[in-house]
């Protein structure tokens, strides 16, 4: 397993909702990554970082909300999210941490 630094700059964090728990009963496993991060490279770090093997990643990008404090509009940052399905077998814990 060969962890270049570069990996963790795809992916950021696991997202743990609700919905991500019902996507890994899926065998799927959710991460915030990088905006400007594509495909290709989200199943590359995943493949590195974990040593699973990936069958399809999809993405998405939540737009930032506006929100105000003290009085001040405000506005949150755009997220993209990626659903990383994997091979049957493959598994990923991510209460763990790496």
């Amino acid at each position: 397993m060969n962890a270049k630094p570069e990996y963790y700059d795809v992916i950021r964090k696991p997202v743990i909702t609700e919905k991500t728990t019902m996507a890994s009963e899926n065998n799927a496993v959710v991460f915030e990554v990088a905006i400007d991060s594509n495909k290709p490279q989200i199943k590359e770090a995943v493949e590195a970082l974990f040593g699973v093997k990936v069958k399809a990643v999809n993405t998405t990008i939540a737009k930032g909300k506006t929100k105000r404090f003290r009085g001040i509009a405000g506005r949150r940052k755009d997220v993209k999210k990626a659903y990383v399905t994997l091979e049957e077998g493959n598994t990923i814990d991510v209460s763990t941490g790496l």
